[in-house]
């Protein structure tokens, strides 16, 4: 084991110079968590922070003798059982090594993803059911059965601190969040030339970042045309949906990053409250970013069994009826502020139309494109209204 450019490298090939001045050549593969075999030709003499490491001696191995028959058959049964779940999709082992008192709809998730050949599933559960969590047990059992290496999740700015400290408490899961300040640190320890999405496995970025050159780019590099392995986590999707209801709608900036990156991705878990805007049209492209064989952007999306396949919507009602733990909201309006106004209710209206036929349109018609202006309209007993 050796330490060169700041990692540990396992030393694979020595080839000695042919003349005593040069160097010898050095074939080495990294033994780093971030970039675990990744191979490296150097010459030796040539590396600045080059040193062999003996902190790790071989020959202490087994020196305290061998294990008994009871200990390695547990630990053998194990390793049996890991790999007969890892081929079996019914079973589940991400939910025991994971910190948190699960509820039972918040494995459904987990079982859908499983039974795909790629996980491509968009968990459209309503606010407050745990759609963090269930990304995260569906993160957790792909690495733990080899199908995800490298994982990215991209989320508002406001909420990356909150996903980097879930991931790590309840699944022991280490993100590195990207940013300017990750990126500056990462060129002074290793290299102005360091692709810095090669330095972690796991990334939180923010939305913004994704349509940012200075960052996609380097992310296409270490994507490549699809990286076998890697995952992507899009929190609150919906904001790659186009706004506009048109026959495929006017795709935004983060719309067409989106669309540029994830298709580089083996694996795509879109989660959001709010999926359809509205406009069918916009609903089907954002389909097309996460299953682009299923759906295509301006086909509208004809039924429930279409999205069956890759879609998970439950509503805390549908919950309560199931298990119950969710409070009833009663919505109740407060008529005295209807009471309160009552007097003058024939002014209110007035002010009202007057003020939208000086705007161009009519009472309980549509608004004209131009504003018109704005009259300042004095009701008696209360506040002037602009």
């Amino acid at each position: 084991m050796v330490r060169v450019r700041t990692r540990r490298w396992l030393v694979e090939e020595v080839t000695e110079g042919r003349q005593p001045c040069e160097s010898a050549r050095v074939r080495l593969a990294c033994a780093d968590d971030d970039a675990q075999g990744q191979e490296l030709e150097v010459f030796w003499s040539y590396e600045l922070d080059r040193a062999i490491l003996d902190d790790e001696p071989w020959e202490n191995l087994a020196e305290r003798g061998f294990d008994s028959p009871e200990y390695f058959a547990a630990f053998l049964n194990t390793l049996r059982w890991s790999c007969t779940t890892a081929t079996d999709p019914s079973l589940f082992q991400a939910p025991f090594r994971a910190g948190i008192t699960l509820d039972a709809y918040q494995m459904e998730p987990l079982r859908k993803a499983l039974r795909l050949p790629r996980v491509n599933l968009f968990i459209a559960d309503d606010t407050g059911l745990g759609k963090t969590i269930e990304a995260g047990l569906i993160a957790r059992e792909l690495l733990l059965r080899r199908k995800a290496k490298t994982i990215v999740v991209a989320a508002p700015p406001s909420v990356l601190e909150q996903w980097k400290a879930e991931m790590e408490e309840r699944f022991g899961l280490v993100f590195q969040i990207l940013d300017r300040h990750y990126v500056a640190t990462m060129r002074r320890e290793r290299g102005f030339g360091v692709n810095p999405w090669r330095t972690h496995s796991r990334f939180l970025v923010s939305h913004r970042l994704l349509a940012d050159p200075a960052y996609a780019d380097p992310m296409r590099e270490w994507l490549g045309t699809m990286s076998p392995g890697s995952l992507l986590i899009l929190d609150e999707a919906h904001h790659a949906a186009p706004s506009h209801g048109g026959r495929y709608g006017i795709e935004s900036k983060f719309t067409r990053a989106i669309r540029d990156l994830c298709y580089r991705f083996e694996h795509r878990l879109f989660l959001s409250a709010t999926p359809h805007n509205g406009h069918s049209n916009s609903f089907s492209t954002l389909l097309e970013l996460l299953d682009p064989h299923r759906f295509t952007r301006g086909v509208k999306v004809r039924g429930k069994r279409d999205l069956d396949a890759v879609m998970i919507r439950r509503l805390k009602e549908d919950i309560r009826e199931i298990q119950g733990g969710f409070p009833k909201r009663d919505v109740r309006p407060d008529v005295r502020n209807v009471e309160r106004v009552g007097d003058h209710r024939p002014e209110l209206v007035a002010a009202y139309d007057g003020v939208h036929k000086d705007r161009g349109g009519e009472p309980g018609g549509r608004r004209s494109a131009e504003p018109g202006p704005v009259r300042r309209v004095d009701i008696p007993g209360r506040i002037s209204a602009g």
